[in-house]
Formats: C-alpha cells, structure tokens, sequence
C-alpha cells in the first residue's frame, strides 16, 4: 500500500473517532444523569430510552439564529469555536489505540508534543471571551485564564512522573513499558493528571468559567446555534482527550488480562469509556467549587502532591 493512502486512511480513522466518540460521549452523558437525577425528558425523546436525544439536540442548535453582537470583534468572534476544537483533533492524530503502529502519526516526543496542543485550548476561551464584547464573557474568559494556567503546572508534572518511569516521551513507548504495580506506585500522578485534567476542559466540578449562576454562561454568553454547539463539542471531545490520555499513560492502553495483542484496540476504547463515565458521575456528584477554593487546590494539593510524586519516582528508578 502507498504511503499517502496509508496515511490519508489513517487521519480518515481520527477525523471519523473526532466525529462520532464525542457524540456517544454526549448520548451517554444525558442516560447517565438522567437515570441519576430522576431526570425524564432525555428517556422520551423518540421513544424507546429516548434514544432520539442527541438528534433532538442537534436540530434544536441548527434552528437557532446565528446571531453577533453588534459590538464584538465579529472575525475573532466566529474563529474562536474552531479554534476550541483544532487542538483537540490534532491531539488525537498521535495518540495510539493499539500495539503495532495503531496510531495515525507516532511521535518519539509524542507526551510532549500532547501537553503543548492541549494548552492552546485558553487562546480560544480568551478569543471568545474579549471578541464578544461583554462584561460577563469578560469575566469568565479571565476565570478561565486563571484555571488554565494553574492547572497546567500538575498536569505537566503527573505526566511527566510517568514518561520519567517509563524512559520515553514516545506514547507508545509508555504503554510498552507499563506494568501492572505502576498503579500503586504512580495512583497519586493518576489523581493529579485527572483530577488537573477535568480542569483543563472546565468539566464539572471546576466549570466556574461558565458558572451559569452567576456569570450567565461565561465566555460563551453571546453564542447561538452552531457556535455554541462547536464549544459543546469541543467539551465532549476534550472528555475523550483527557479519558485517552489517562488511558494510555496510567491504566496500561491496550493491555488488559484477557484479550491478545491484536484487539489490545477494544481494551483501549474499554477503559476509555470507563474514565469518561467516570467524568459524567462527577459532574453529577459534586457541586461547583468556589474560586478560592478551586486555587487552593491546584496550588496546595495538586502541586506538591505532583512534586513528592517526582521524588518518589526518581527514587525507584535510583533503586532499581
């Protein structure tokens, strides 16, 4: 086979997952709060487990009149929903689903060519926070500026904990040399690296950019229509992200008990599926967390315990 045709297959396979896992994402978010929170409406929709939801959603954000403020800085304004979502697709080209070269585009220096995209995400906050000329957009743009920026630093750090252990910035190369006992002795990098993670993608409990309650709905006050559903979907694409990352740089990637090496794939989507649950769960568990209390965190809890996690690792590889 050619290597063009290689290769366009491959980046056809990522823009497909881009595409559709965000969606499922999506569907399985509505189940799951729905059957936590008595919630009725999203059973219905067309029927049987209102399986029609997603569909509902969809056409209610084509109606929507696409409206810009009269005021805003109208190129900036309408570019910030692609930009929310490009880092996210390019991350996806280099993340592996499975052994053997499964992956669209492997890179030696994959971790840290990762961890530099997924930053980009606050440029399109800041965009769409100062192009809409509001107060409030304003406001929450700021909020998430600071979110981002602090919570970049344990991110950093959990994920360079494990490429330490491992020996590779190579995404691949990490899941080759993972081993079962690593979740006990990298479990407090997986907690920073999820935890620092939810807050990159302003999940639930760290949405006080958005904070509808006070702040009307953020940075994303002044969109309609399918503006405001690209940043929807950026979110749910970003859930998919962080889920796969944290799949492949603590929970092993395609290695599982069971299955062999050739659908190592199917463990991958598995535990993928699995931390994004757990993303929904979280939203529905936990309440929104003030802004001094969300600082706090980051800085007095995320921080050193990503730091004491570098030592530790430092150690064992000493020791061993």
């Amino acid at each position: 086979m050619p290597v063009w045709v290689e290769l366009a297959i491959r980046v056809l396979a990522v823009v497909g997952a881009f595409l559709t896992l965000p969606l499922l994402v999506g569907q399985t978010e509505h189940k799951v709060m729905a059957h936590m929170q008595g919630r009725l409406g999203p059973m219905y929709a067309g029927a049987f487990h209102g399986w029609a939801q997603l569909i509902a959603d969809g056409v209610k954000f084509v109606q929507k009149e696409d409206i810009t403020p009269r005021d805003a800085d109208r190129q900036v304004f309408r570019l910030a929903p692609v930009i929310a979502l490009v880092p996210y697709l390019v991350v996806l080209l280099v993340i592996p689903l499975g052994p053997s070269g499964l992956v669209a585009q492997p890179l030696d220096i994959g971790l840290f060519f990762v961890l530099a995209v997924v930053g980009v995400g606050v440029v399109a906050v800041l965009m769409a926070a100062w192009a809409s000329a509001n107060k409030y957009a304003l406001l929450g743009g700021l909020r998430a500026a600071a979110q981002l920026l602090g919570y970049e630093l344990p991110f950093v750090l959990a994920a360079a904990s494990v490429a330490m252990a491992a020996g590779t910035l190579s995404l691949s190369g990490i899941v080759d040399a993972w081993r079962p006992w690593w979740l006990l002795w990298q479990a407090p990098a997986l907690f920073v690296f999820f935890v620092a993670g939810l807050a990159e993608i302003r999940r639930p409990p760290f949405d006080m950019p958005i904070a509808d309650s006070e702040l009307v709905f953020g940075y994303m006050t002044e969109y309609t229509g399918l503006r405001f559903a690209f940043f929807l979907l950026a979110e749910y694409v970003g859930i998919v992200v962080i889920a796969a990352l944290t799949t492949v740089l603590f929970l092993g990637g395609w290695k599982g008990p069971f299955l062999d090496a050739e659908l190592g794939w199917l463990w991958t989507l598995l535990k993928v599926g699995a931390v994004s649950f757990v993303v929904i769960w979280l939203r529905v568990a936990y309440p929104r967390l003030r802004e001094d209390q969300l600082q706090r965190l980051c800085w007095l809890v995320l921080v050193p315990l990503s730091l004491v996690q570098l030592i530790l690792t430092v150690g064992v590889k000493v020791a061993l």
